[in-house]
């Protein structure tokens, strides 16, 4: 990865066993990794100081480290391992890892967005896949650490690396984009995640919009052409958009939803993807628009579509208790995505009663009553039962008590009354929808009814 000359000139401060002969093998961050010629990166968090695992990282490993400056050089290590002194481990992480990028020179592509970033990821990966050497963010490793070790983890033939940006402030997009300089960014959409942090969906909009900063100049920037806040960016030069409305460059159109796949046509050529939603197929319309600039066939594309392997607990299917299906969507919740998982439940064609169990969505400050309100929006009489748990979820249980075009609705205080009352619902005839925030911990639900 690294010669010990090339390390120097990004950290030119340097004690210990320095020897110009060994190179780098590997960047990580765990001490208790085993490695081989490891390069350690302590990170320095709330509650602990991985310094403090020096010892361990070099019996397992490391030739040398990253220091920082604040913290005295262990003199009994300094024949064993090369202190690079840094101001911030973190920032070395950073600098390192911009390095590395420039160093592999694969094409880069940048996706954020309030909701759709991971699905828009995966699908991206698998399509790419068709044609060059892809790499792209594993699990969560999308903000200022984990983007900067998945640049890290890219093997040196890497042609494609997709990065998952995410955020919860602002200048957090705009350090990880200019960590990682994209050749191509995707916009998925705004919605209302972090609003506690960034004010108003225009602040959310904004924020979103960083990732231009790290891209290469004449980039390409893909949006959500019906998202009102992204009109601007219309009038830009190397500006894609997608959606449904006609004044798209990439229309979605004819969405049919199955019980285990999405139909769709994007500007007229037919995809399937096996995914369950309208809001999918306007992620895929991303890739497809990504894919065709890059001259790839609607085969090639298409073949990537069928090979996605899906994230847990994002609109995952499950056979439970007495065949009852449980589509578990708990990984995570904003308003926006927990409306589009309900059309979902509203817009499966396999007549079976259908339930949603909805928990808190958490970060929304002093937007919380308003938004979680919004929900009932799209609750209606196509939803046979609604069973509501956590503090917030009371403001949507009131206003679904005096709206007319709703069926069963109950609260529950805790968690082992919703699954006492699902037991009874636990049939081959019936699906049951779990959305919340991940704080709220449905899996538990889940696991009790499996």
């Amino acid at each position: 990865m690294f010669t010990i000359e090339q390390l120097k000139s990004l950290f030119p401060r340097v004690e210990g066993a320095f020897s110009e002969e060994v190179e780098i093998k590997e960047v990580y961050t765990d001490s208790r990794m085993e490695v081989e010629k490891g390069l350690f990166v302590p990170i320095i968090g709330e509650n602990f100081d991985a310094h403090t695992f020096i010892e361990g990282a070099v019996e397992h490993g490391a030739i040398a480290t990253l220091w920082d400056e604040s913290i005295p050089v262990p003199t009994h290590l300094k024949d064993s391992i090369m202190f690079f002194i840094v101001d911030d481990t973190i920032e070395g992480l950073q600098k390192l890892a911009t390095a590395y990028r420039k160093k592999v020179n694969p094409i880069v592509v940048g996706v954020t967005g309030s909701n759709g970033k991971t699905s828009t990821k995966d699908l991206l990966k698998t399509v790419l896949q068709q044609k060059y050497r892809t790499y792209g963010t594993v699990g969560n490793f999308n903000n200022h650490i984990g983007l900067p070790l998945t640049i890290l983890q890219m093997e040196q033939g890497t042609e494609m690396l997709i990065l998952e940006m995410g955020m919860s402030d602002f200048k957090e997009i705009e350090t990880l984009s200019n960590i990682s300089l994209p050749d191509y960014a995707i916009i998925t959409n705004i919605g209302e995640s972090h609003i506690e942090h960034l004010g108003s969906r225009e602040g959310i909009a904004k924020a979103k919009l960083e990732i231009k900063a790290g891209l290469k100049e004449g980039g390409l920037l893909i949006i959500d052409g019906d998202e009102v806040l992204m009109e601007k960016e219309h009038e830009q030069e190397h500006v894609l958009s997608c959606g449904f409305t006609q004044t798209n460059e990439y229309i979605v159109t004819n969405v049919d939803i199955t019980e285990e796949e999405t139909k769709f046509f994007v500007n007229d050529v037919p995809f399937t993807i096996p995914l369950v939603g309208k809001h999918h197929a306007q992620n895929a319309s991303f890739v497809f628009a990504l894919a065709k600039h890059l001259h790839m066939s609607d085969e090639q594309i298409q073949a990537g579509f069928s090979a996605l392997q899906y994230s847990n607990m994002r609109f995952e299917r499950l056979v439970g208790k007495n065949g009852v299906t449980l589509i578990n969507d708990a990984y995570n919740a904003s308003p926006t995505s927990m409306k589009a998982a309900i059309e979902v439940m509203k817009q499966l064609k396999d007549n079976k009663r259908k339930i949603i169990v909805l928990g808190d969505i958490l970060e929304l400050g002093p937007y919380t009553e308003d938004l979680h309100r919004s929900i009932a929006e799209v609750i209606d009489e196509q939803i046979d039962h609604t069973l509501l748990f956590g503090e917030s979820m009371r403001y949507l249980y009131d206003v679904l008590q005096q709206k007319g075009s709703v069926k069963h609705v109950d609260y529950f205080k805790t968690k082992d009354a919703i699954i006492q009352k699902l037991e009874t619902y636990t049939s081959s005839d019936t699906t049951i929808l779990f959305k919340a925030s991940r704080g709220m911990a449905f899996e538990q639900i889940v696991e009790a009814l499996k």
